[in-house]
């Protein structure tokens, strides 16, 4: 669960403009410009969507609230936690509170991450770590210093959180309707590497989404173009052609994702955009 709300960030980073609403032709000059990440708040509905038998779980409610700022001279920072209160089978009722922070230098050659995890009040899991490139071909590596103190070494071109938002919306907006990265965010105790294909459906133009969230609206989500996207998570060599789980998503242009839909097999879980805020951006200097 821990992994799954670690990675579900990078998919939810605003990307280019300066946010709040955009008028037509601001649209059109942020087509030509490159993505620029705006600082902002969000928080999101999580609900059970479905569940098999053999899940054992018949109710999943909670929040999530994660708080994005920064910019490419002073570095991303990503805060986020998650409540839930998840329900078996029996009838019986566990609080998880996930909470995870990042920062991730602007040129992608530096990441620090750390996670916490708490069932019931009491804490449980904890991961912390830094990562490092020095050069952008170069293998990246990792020194962890929670649970316990590690070394690894990431061959190939693996992408940090924001990288890979940066990438994928990148590739939304050139027409790709296929990506593939190897990604890196600190998650699964800070050892593990993630294969995902991202499958990008035809763009949704500015005005054609029927039903908005008030939040959707107040923010003139309605006014962009956005994308139906998918992304399955492989193990890395495991050689399985399926995915650990798959997370679909409403992308919109500028960064911001609404209909969430994490599906791990065994049941599914449903987030709803409830709130958005825009915070006061970091400017280079």
């Amino acid at each position: 669960m821990l992994g799954f709300c670690q990675r579900l960030l990078l998919l939810l980073l605003a990307a280019p403009l300066l946010g709040g609403t955009l008028t037509g032709h601001a649209q059109a000059l942020a087509a030509k410009e490159p993505n620029k990440l705006v600082a902002h708040r969000a928080i999101y509905e999580m609900t059970l969507d479905d569940a098999r038998s053999a899940s054992g779980i018949t109710g999943i409610d909670g929040r999530m609230v994660f708080e994005f700022t920064g910019s490419e001279c002073d570095g991303f920072s990503l805060n986020m936690r998650m409540v839930t209160q998840m329900t078996d089978s029996q009838g019986q009722t566990n609080l998880t509170d996930l909470r995870s922070s990042t920062w991730e230098q602007g040129d992608g050659q530096k990441f620090r991450f750390q996670s916490s995890q708490y069932l019931n009040d009491k804490l449980g899991d904890v991961t912390m770590g830094r990562a490092v490139r020095e050069t952008p071909n170069e293998a990246v590596k990792v020194k962890l210093s929670q649970p316990s103190h590690a070394e690894l070494n990431l061959a190939g071109h693996v992408l940090f959180p924001t990288q890979h938002s940066l990438a994928l919306i990148d590739a939304a907006r050139a027409g790709q309707a296929l990506f593939q990265a190897q990604i890196y965010d600190g998650s699964e105790k800070g050892r593990k590497v993630y294969e995902t294909t991202a499958f990008i459906g035809t763009v949704v133009q500015p005005g054609g989404d029927a039903e908005l969230e008030a939040a959707a609206k107040v923010k003139g989500l309605g006014e962009l173009a956005s994308w139906p996207v998918s992304i399955g998570y492989f193990e890395l060599k495991g050689g399985d052609l399926t995915p650990s789980y798959q997370i679909d998503f409403r992308l919109y242009q500028n960064g911001v994702s609404r209909e969430l839909l994490i599906d791990y097999g065994d049941f599914s879980i449903h987030g709803t955009l409830t709130a958005l805020e825009y915070l006061k951006a970091s400017e280079c200097h």
